[in-house]
């Protein structure tokens, strides 16, 4: 759906079930996110065949963190495979950061959503920020689980900059809050693929989030 806010996290491996979820669950995203595990057990082409099965933008969520040139010779490939977006570390320096920009529309990580993310991601947030005021990439990732912390980066973004939330459902971040908070999308992956029926189990997230 055109209005959608939600983002389908697709972590498995199948190439078939991944397929089969997608299909099921499109009506109700705005876009579907791939991660290593169905890279690594599908091949990049299930990317191209995404796209082609649901129309979705696909976000291929690689966190690249590299030197600069393994980060664009990654990158290069992965938009060729028809991502329209690319996720990576911001830790890694500008340089790095903008390997990836250089070819196509990036995410960049200024916080995760596990509880080891505070000792090492969180105490440099702001630093990871700054990085993203000044190379303005499409968004950056925030972590559900913490409201609070979605609340306390966005009021550091400039505008223009989207919030992408992982960590809805099984992890245990409220989307209403999220959303409250001031994220722009809500990242979903148990809660939805290890359903018993994803479609009925989007479908109610989507509502969730239209209230």
């Amino acid at each position: 759906m055109g209005d959608s806010r939600l983002i389908l996290a697709l972590d498995v491996y199948e190439r078939e079930r991944a397929l089969q979820i997608a299909r099921e669950t499109a009506d109700y995203l705005w876009a579907i996110k791939v991660n290593w595990p169905l890279i690594i057990g599908s091949g990049l082409g299930i990317v191209t065949e995404l796209k082609e099965e649901t129309g979705l933008p696909v976000i291929a969520d690689l966190k690249l963190a590299d030197i600069p040139n393994t980060n664009r010779l990654i990158a290069g490939r992965v938009f060729e495979a028809g991502a329209d977006y690319i996720i990576a570390h911001s830790f890694v320096g500008s340089d790095s950061v903008r390997a990836v920009m250089e070819l196509g529309k990036t995410i960049i990580v200024v916080e995760m959503s596990h509880p080891g993310a505070r000792e090492f991601i969180q105490p440099v947030t702001d630093k990871l920020i700054e990085l993203a005021n000044h190379l303005k990439p499409f968004g950056v990732i925030a972590p559900a689980t913490r409201p609070e912390r979605v609340a306390y980066i966005r009021s550091k973004l400039k505008p223009g900059i989207k919030i992408l939330t992982p960590g809805v459902g099984a992890q245990g971040g409220k989307a209403g809050e999220v959303l409250k908070a001031g994220a722009d999308y809500i990242i979903v992956g148990r809660s939805i693929y290890a359903s018993e029926n994803p479609r009925e189990s989007v479908r109610r997230i989507y509502e969730e989030l239209e209230v």
